[in-house]
């Protein structure tokens, strides 16, 4: 099988989940964060175990207090998945506002150039983007995760198929 038709098999693979995803974004959200606190449970074992390996006592408690937190968190979203995507909903809210705002202020400063409108657009949707979600906060914890990653899997899949096609004409070619 060519490398063209894998991609073009992905892709359809990817379009046909990220459907399949955004028909239900509120099983999708759960799954995520499901996800989420088991790696993050996984992530803060293997850091604690390492812990005992690093040199010097203050790395040492660095490495396995930052172990003991992980993996307290990701028990913390197993147990408790409803508010690990309220915490998540928030996480992606706060650094979708910062990013725009940031966007936002590196748009000032490229005033008078081609660069300052695509900014200053940018910017202004991330900030509108956040402001929906906290004032719509309890419908965007229940799917806000879900349409993202839907959404991502329909760009992924299409980026495939770009891909494959591509290659395949100029394989052709």
């Amino acid at each position: 099988m060519s490398a063209s038709v894998k991609l073009v098999l992905l892709g359809l693979l990817s379009i046909i989940l990220g459907v399949f995803v955004l028909g239900n974004v509120m099983l999708a959200s759960l799954a995520i964060t499901t996800m989420t606190g088991a790696m993050l449970l996984v992530t803060g074992g293997i850091q604690f175990v390492t812990g005992f390996t690093v040199d010097g006592w203050q790395h040492k408690a660095l490495a396995l207090l930052l172990g003991l937190a992980l993996a307290f968190l990701g028990w913390a979203f197993l147990a408790n998945p409803l508010e690990g995507m309220i915490s998540l909903t928030s996480l992606i809210m706060i650094l979708v506002g910062a990013s725009g705002l940031v966007r936002l202020y590196v748009s000032m400063k490229l005033r008078g150039t081609a660069f300052f409108v695509p900014m200053l657009l940018s910017g202004i949707v991330s900030v509108a983007l956040a402001l929906y979600i906290f004032f719509n906060f309890a419908a965007a914890t229940m799917s806000l995760l879900g349409i993202l990653l839907g959404v991502e899997l329909l760009s992924n899949g299409v980026s495939l198929l770009v891909l494959g096609y591509a290659a395949r004409k100029q394989r052709d070619a």
